[in-house]
């Protein structure tokens, strides 16, 4: 019997720890944890991700701070806005929503976040601590943090003599995952667009994540049987059953067929997703320690 990996379930849980840990904070020091979200324009799909965020943020007791720019922003105006919450000392968290509009160039933007209020974990520096093995001091991707929370509640936190593989090669993504795996002491094979005969990898994996953004890519002929599947994509897809152009979401992985081999998968949506927002919110209140000069919370 295939075991459904609840995300929702996991992810209240740890908001639930989140809280408390934020509740503890402001107890002992007087000092709430602080998240500042910078969203540029009027994409309704990223004003949708902002507001759960902000909604979410007041939830866990944080001080929580929205800024929304004009989609005519420009580079140095946003660029004044981070130095701004850089400096200050309430917020411990910034992030900032993308995409950004085309003119802006999100890269400098990125990195002109502080390392320690960098909540996205899409610093260099946080970049660079993950890869060298650091998972104390910097804080890590969101995405990728929430999927091993996922994986460890079917393997522990030791994966030594598991073979994982991670489709998709993305800095935001594919990168930070593999060195968790890593990290966990799995034996990981990173596969992309250019990989030859990819089903035949992805067989071999007793851990395999898929992010690349193709609908339902992969096939239950890719999957080794009893195998931990992660479904990281996010596709939107015409769904005419449910009326006019209507659309549903689906994964990279053709869940149906792929539920009857693996040993573990991740539904989309109600998988992987939830747990994005519910690690933003641990980055969050880490920084806030961190910052405060006091021990790492674990979630």
């Amino acid at each position: 019997m295939t075991t459904v990996i609840d995300g929702k379930t996991i992810s209240a849980s740890v908001i639930e720890a989140v809280t408390a840990s934020a509740t503890a904070l402001e107890q002992e020091t007087g000092i709430r944890p602080g998240l500042a979200v910078v969203i540029v324009g009027d994409d309704p799909a990223s004003h949708a991700y902002v507001a759960s965020k902000g909604r979410m943020a007041k939830q866990c007791g944080f001080h929580s701070v929205q800024h929304t720019l004009p989609v005519e922003t420009t580079q140095e105006a946003l660029l004044k806005l981070v130095g701004e919450l850089n400096a200050d000392p309430a917020i411990h968290g910034i992030l900032v929503q993308l995409p950004l509009p085309k003119h802006l160039d999100s890269e400098p933007v990125i990195q002109s976040i502080l390392p320690e209020k960098d909540v996205d974990g899409l610093h260099v520096v946080n970049a660079g601590k993950l890869a060298t093995g650091d998972l104390e001091t910097g804080l890590l991707s969101c995405t990728p943090a929430g999927s091993m929370l996922l994986v460890r509640t079917i393997h522990g936190a030791d994966l030594s003599g598991l073979n994982a593989v991670v489709i998709g090669r993305s800095n935001l993504f594919g990168k930070p995952m593999g060195q968790l795996l890593l990290n966990a002491n799995a034996t990981v094979t990173m596969a992309h667009s250019r990989t030859r005969d990819l089903a035949a990898i992805c067989r071999t994996a007793d851990i395999l994540v898929a992010a690349v953004g193709r609908p339902h890519m992969v096939k239950a002929d890719w999957v080794k049987p009893g195998a931990t599947v992660i479904d990281v994509g996010i596709n939107r897809v015409p769904a005419p059953d449910k009326g006019e152009g209507k659309t549903r979401l689906i994964g990279d992985v053709a869940y149906a067929e792929v539920a009857e081999i693996a040993g573990a998968i991740t539904p989309v949506p109600g998988g992987v997703g939830p747990m994005t927002i519910a690690m933003l919110m641990a980055n969050t209140v880490i920084a806030a320690h961190l910052i405060l000069g006091r021990p790492r919370p674990r979630f």
